[in-house]
């Protein structure tokens, strides 16, 4: 009973986390910007894990050498955030998500050309592998273009992930983590983009109760909602099990952008994802 939970904590904590587009799109298509909808995410996020970390009575204290590392992740995190939202305006919402999912393949290589990481086989294929299915991506349109922009938009969105796993990693006090350092990368997040938006006078208010909802949602479920369940689901399977299950992300945010946005599901689509989610598959077999 306890490993079926945890599979379930493990689908939803990933299929979660792939209903970014559901509620950023339609803010979008409301009026605000990504920056926007971006900085009022990681507002409502810091205020609701504020309030759970409250609830569950865990201490807000921190070091102050925790200062440095905290600044580092909320730069990577923002980066990752920033730029998937910015891919949207691109290219498929689907297929931007799964591009974005590739963040496992380039920690790997960030890990292998930095931290001397032996490379293997197994993880070449998962890389040419992956390379190929972002291949296919970029070819998803009906008149098969490539919007090359929009690919390396995206592909910065999965470094910026890959960098802030790898300096979570990295990092010292390791004592410092799930989620209060969600909270913490959050807050930082939140004061970094609320000081450049007021700074440039770009920050404007929600224009209806509809977007608020949304922000709100977006702030709630791919946030909160899971984090919470990733963590239940690390206790009950391990980290390499709830890792594969990560691949709901992609297929949940293609299933949404088809059902919801009316977006193409091609034969390219199709291969790109079985490609990317192969990798990542592979990537993380291999490193457990």
């Amino acid at each position: 009973m306890n490993k079926l939970n945890g599979f379930l904590y493990g689908i939803i904590s990933s299929a979660s986390f792939g209903l970014i587009p559901l509620f950023a799109i339609p803010a979008m298509q409301h009026g605000m910007d990504f920056m926007n909808v971006i900085s009022y995410r990681f507002l409502f996020a810091t205020i609701s894990l504020a309030v759970l970390l409250k609830i569950r009575k865990v201490s807000f204290g921190i070091q102050k050498s925790d200062l440095p590392t905290l600044l580092l992740l909320s730069s990577f995190y923002i980066i990752s955030s920033v730029f998937l939202l910015w891919g949207y305006k691109f290219m498929p919402s689907g297929v931007a998500t799964t591009i974005h999912f590739m963040y496992p393949v380039v920690t790997t290589v960030i890990m292998m050309l930095f931290f001397r990481e032996k490379n293997s086989v197994a993880r070449s294929l998962a890389i040419l592998m992956a390379i190929a299915g972002v291949y296919s991506l970029s070819y998803s349109d009906s008149k098969g273009e490539t919007d090359l922009l929009g690919v390396v938009i995206v592909l910065i969105s999965a470094v910026g992930y890959a960098l802030y796993l790898v300096a979570v990693g990295q990092r010292k006090n390791q004592s410092l983590k799930g989620l209060k350092l969600t909270f913490y990368v959050f807050l930082f997040s939140t004061i970094i983009l609320l000081a450049g938006m007021l700074s440039t006078g770009n920050m404007h208010p929600i224009p209806d109760y509809t977007t608020a909802g949304n922000l709100l949602l977006l702030a709630i479920i791919p946030t909160i909602v899971s984090n919470l369940t990733l963590i239940e689901a690390i206790k009950y399977i391990g980290a390499t099990r709830t890792s594969v299950l990560g691949a709901m992300e992609p297929v949940t945010a293609v299933v949404v952008g088809i059902a919801v946005f009316g977006e193409t599901f091609t034969v390219s689509i199709a291969i790109g994802i079985m490609l990317i989610v192969s990798a990542v598959t592979i990537i993380i077999l291999k490193k457990h």
